[in-house]
């Protein structure tokens, strides 16, 4: 029995149009609803969430066989975190502030089993093989293994062709964010600058065969994207979802009751 088939990796590679969310709350709970809603993904936020490995662990549980694909995003591309990932039944990674082609291939080998890659083994204990009772993990995993790279610096967008040219490389995601602020545009992700070299990054990795994925919040600028490329869309957070809706009840209401 091989490891359980990657349903992203193969709608990615159909060159599917698929949209998700980003959970922020690092709350299991919440995570269950979210894989009610109808996303393709869902991506649990390692870097800047409040998350661990046993509350990523957690969600994955509560998002497995509802329906959307999780998505595991680490703080960095340390090999180590990468392995834990693995282990616990991530399969479709994004690694934060990838900059060059070397580090590309650091994190690539880094999910792989030898002789293709580092990736320690210790499955006979982990959530991926089934606790064990996958016996043709080890042999199989490789192939089921999505890895997305984030690119979000003036660094990594210079070098964007060569990291492309990395092979095994499912998808590179541009970050509006990070990217703005090393232009010397901090909190104006939406600067004409900023959206010029986003569009200009996902027609360049859809050009290369590869997924182009990237977080917008603003339709007029996701209608944009999707325009050059872009098939890997994050269209929302749920932090700041769950405050907007919040704050628009406190709100309203508010202004009922002072009517009355």
């Amino acid at each position: 029995m091989p490891a359980p088939i990657n349903t992203l990796k193969q709608r990615l590679a159909r060159e599917e149009v698929l949209h998700g969310i980003w959970l922020g709350l690092a709350d299991p709970y919440a995570a269950e609803i979210a894989a009610t809603a109808g996303f393709d993904w869902l991506l649990i936020d390692g870097e800047h969430a409040p998350n661990d490995i046993r509350s990523i662990s957690a969600q994955l549980a509560v998002i497995a066989g509802k329906g959307p694909a999780p998505v595991v995003r680490l703080r960095n591309d340390d090999p180590a975190g990468i392995k834990q990932a693995l282990d616990i039944g991530a399969q479709t990674l994004l690694i934060p502030m990838i900059e060059d082609a070397g580090q590309a291939e650091r994190a690539l080998r880094a999910t792989r089993y030898p002789p293709e890659g580092i990736r320690g083994v210790g499955s006979a204990l982990a959530r991926a093989s089934g606790f064990a009772a996958i016996p043709d993990y080890l042999t199989t995993a490789n192939d089921q293994i999505s890895l997305i790279l984030q690119v979000e610096s003036r660094a990594g967008m210079a070098a964007l062709d060569d990291i492309l040219a990395v092979e095994g490389v499912d998808g590179v995601f541009i970050g509006p964010s990070d990217l703005a602020a090393d232009m010397g545009f901090l909190g104006q992700a939406g600067h004409p600058e900023v959206k010029a070299a986003v569009l200009d990054g996902l027609r360049r990795i859809r050009a290369a065969g590869r997924a182009a994925g990237v977080l917008v919040i603003d339709p007029a600028f996701l209608a944009e994207c999707r325009a050059a490329g872009a098939n890997f869309l994050g269209v929302g957070i749920d932090v700041t979802l769950y405050a907007q809706a919040l704050r628009r009840l406190a709100s309203e209401v508010g202004r009922q009751i002072g009517a009355i």
